[in-house]
């Protein structure tokens, strides 16, 4: 059984988002790709199998932390379209369908993959001065996106401060359902991107995901309405990076970025 790791929201090894990818006949049980994952030890491993022509959807998919099942995962998504693409298994379009409901990826001819998500709800909430302790920064405002993806987006005073982070991540499991978003608005634009983030998942078992394509959901609506524009770029990560480009369409988030397979191997487990 080939398994796959793939940098994501980059176009060179070792940047980006890495995330495996498992193509299989059908799911087997829970426990089993549960091991995987643990094994794999990414952010997320995504598992993913063919549904039979003439339905509303061509691959079943789902993704695992190292620890728990998500119900949404931007690079992974990517991740899986990229490798489809890249094996002849499926070309343009493909329709996913996750826990989250149905996810469309389209792949263009210069390489790059734009995902169709739905767009999170925003809703400005007081913020907790355990939530500022744990990042070591000032807030500027706290957002929530309620169950949709189960984050909270806290904005910063600048680009050096997200930069600059060294979180409490014990501290801050105690504050989300599944991560905190720290952002904020890009020093230069010039520099190809107009805001940035970072994000922390310690109650999934992620201290920190470099590129995270969910989280992108609500940094889209969040930065359009300061910034006066549907289409952005977004820089997310740390000691790893990688760029998101996010355009608003009614109520879904079109993202876009660019993959790259660094390894190609056996899982010598079967089910």
């Amino acid at each position: 059984m080939r398994i796959r790791i793939v940098d994501a929201f980059t176009d060179r090894p070792f940047q980006g988002n890495p995330a495996g990818v498992l193509l299989l006949d059908s799911f087997p049980d829970d426990a089993w790709l549960r091991r995987v994952a643990a094994e794999v030890n990414l952010s997320e491993t995504a598992f993913a199998h063919p549904l039979p022509a003439g339905g509303d959807t061509d691959w079943a998919l789902r993704w695992f932390t190292p620890t728990a099942e998500v119900d949404m995962c931007g690079h992974a998504t990517l991740a899986t379209a990229h490798v489809l693409r890249e094996t002849g298994l499926a070309k343009g379009t493909v329709r996913f369908g996750a826990r989250c409901g149905v996810l469309i990826t389209r792949a263009a001819e210069d390489g790059t993959i734009t995902m169709d998500f739905p767009t999170s709800t925003l809703t400005p909430v007081e913020a907790d001065p355990a939530v500022g302790r744990a990042l070591g920064a000032e807030i500027l405002s706290v957002h929530d996106t309620s169950a949709h993806i189960g984050d909270l987006v806290v904005e910063l005073p600048d680009e050096a401060a997200v930069r600059d982070l060294r979180p409490d991540h014990a501290a801050l499991r105690a504050h989300s359902r599944r991560g905190v978003i720290v952002t904020a608005r890009a020093e230069d634009p010039a520099r190809g991107y107009d805001f940035v983030s970072r994000g922390f998942f310690p109650a999934v078992g992620i201290d920190e995901d470099p590129v995270t394509g969910s989280a992108h959901t609500a940094l889209a609506p969040f930065w359009a309405e300061r910034l006066g524009r549907t289409r952005l770029t977004g820089l997310q990560g740390g000691a790893r990076r990688g760029l998101v480009e996010v355009e608003l369409a009614g109520g879904r988030t079109l993202l876009t970025g660019r993959a790259v397979t660094v390894i190609d191997g056996e899982l010598l487990t079967a089910p």
